[in-house]
């Protein structure tokens, strides 16, 4: 594996670039998989697409699992390498693999035992609909250990330097999620027609396919991967320092995906149409948000390394860098939301009668996407310094806002579109707040390390 780039000299742009683009890549295959999905899903009926949506949300509460190992393992392997201390990476690397696999293999237990239950909570209308969710999360979710795996693996690769393999990667899955999804869901050939079953295996099969592709590509990894000996005992230290790095943001997004769960119950007041409506929405403005995640991913290995290394000029100017990177890509967003909408949501749902409701999420979550970009870019500038409270406190309390917002709004004359409002309004203050924090923060570097460091196993020079 010989694709790293060197992110502590040389000129920041190339460089951040380099490793940004590829990053960003994956979050917009990643990004694919689902619409893919979403395309064909939708063209069996909106009730499909509730239904999915709803059980998509527990795959969404995954994530927040997830982070508990990936966030934690890729900061700690981006400072080793930033300090020259391969050995202490590969330990961190192997804590991280350890505790996603385990929670991987729980995570997928619980949801099939308790499937009835949690997609109870949404309280959707149709039995089919019910139906169709339990079966959709039961697969997913239930072999949700290859998708943990990927994460994690493409962190730590990520922190490498090398943004290339896990995109490459991600590409290979999503061939095969995009030549599978038609022929489970509606049976073609030989392949029985599977509906929502179908898409949830297409799903899964992909994530295998990304996880041995990955495996494949770092096997000689003289590094890292070769020496990971996943079967060694757990170094409960180093566990310990990933959990106390990780969770803050493993509790803001599962806190951030509860939240929306409850805002899809109120959702579900207007009928199981207006949750497919906001399932389509949500899959479509994620260009924007998938892809900021990819600027902040490739940030959090930039940052990580030079703070490693005690380079805190380059740490600012490679914030400064990716701020300007980000905010194009928040603009070209928002026109596309502000102005295209009606073309794109026709793509994912026929049914005509939806195609106002749908504009209209596009057109009012259109109006905070370079907000919601910076937001997530800068999450991951702070996770790069180690510091994963601060992004965790102003998410946790600002999106918590959107519930009574939504009540509130959606009460008046806006109707449905205030909860839209509620989730916009939300995403314009967290990105001002959470901006104005980093630059505070940023501020402090210069007279000595003033933000708090929650986790500092070794002090970094700020000279």
């Amino acid at each position: 594996m010989k694709r790293s780039i060197n992110l502590l000299e040389g000129p920041i742009y190339p460089s951040l670039t380099r490793l940004a683009l590829p990053v960003v890549g994956t979050s917009l295959v990643q990004m694919a998989y689902n619409m893919v999905d979403m395309i064909w899903i939708g063209r069996v009926g909106s009730d499909a697409v509730a239904a999915v949506g709803a059980a998509g949300m527990y795959m969404w509460l995954a994530n927040g699992i997830t982070s508990l190992s990936r966030v934690g393992g890729q900061i700690k392997v981006a400072h080793a390498l930033g300090a020259k201390d391969s050995d202490e990476a590969v330990c961190y690397a192997r804590s991280a693999l350890q505790m996603g696999i385990i929670s991987g293999i729980l995570y997928g237990l619980l949801a099939l035992i308790f499937n009835g239950p949690l997609i109870g909570f949404f309280a959707l209308n149709s039995p089919l609909v019910v139906a169709d969710a339990q079966i959709y999360m039961m697969i997913t979710c239930g072999l949700i250990t290859f998708n943990f795996v990927n994460v994690i693996m493409g962190g730590i690769i990520n922190a490498m330097g090398n943004s290339q393999t896990p995109f490459l990667a991600t590409c290979v899955g999503l061939g095969f999620n995009f030549i599978m999804d038609p022929v489970l869901i509606f049976g073609i050939g030989p392949f029985p027609k599977l509906g929502v079953a179908g898409a949830a295996l297409a799903t899964v099969l992909a994530q295998a396919i990304v996880t041995l592709v990955l495996v494949l590509s770092v096997r000689n990894d003289a590094l890292i991967f070769s020496k990971l000996h996943l079967l060694s005992r757990p170094d409960l230290s180093r566990l310990k320092t990933i959990v106390c790095i990780s969770l803050p943001i493993a509790v803001q997004s599962m806190i951030f995906t509860f939240i929306s769960m409850v805002i899809a119950r109120i959702i579900a007041g207007w009928g199981d149409s207006a949750v497919a409506v906001q399932k389509v929405g949500n899959q479509i403005e994620s260009i924007s948000w998938m892809a900021a995640d990819g600027f902040s991913v490739a940030v959090n290995a930039f940052i990580g390394q030079n703070y490693g290394a005690g380079n805190m000029e380059r740490v600012r100017k490679g914030y400064r860098t990716a701020t300007v990177l980000t905010v194009c890509w928040g603009i070209l967003c928002t026109v596309i939301l502000l102005f295209l909408p009606g073309y794109i949501f026709r793509i994912f749902i026929p049914q005509a009668d939806l195609w106002p409701m749908g504009v209209d999420y596009l057109q009012i979550l259109g109006v905070s996407e370079i907000f919601l970009c910076m937001e997530i870019m800068t999450t991951g500038a702070f996770s790069g310094l180690g510091r994963t409270m601060p992004p965790a406190v102003e998410s946790i309390i600002l999106t918590a806002a959107r519930i009574p917002m939504a009540l509130v709004l959606s009460a008046t004359a806006l109707g449905l579109n205030g909860i839209w409002w509620s989730i916009s309004i939300s995403s314009f203050l967290k990105g001002i707040v959470l901006v104005l924090w980093f630059i505070f923060c940023l501020r402090g570097l210069k007279k000595g390390d003033g933000c708090g460091n929650i986790v500092a196993d070794h002090k970094v020079s700020n000279e």
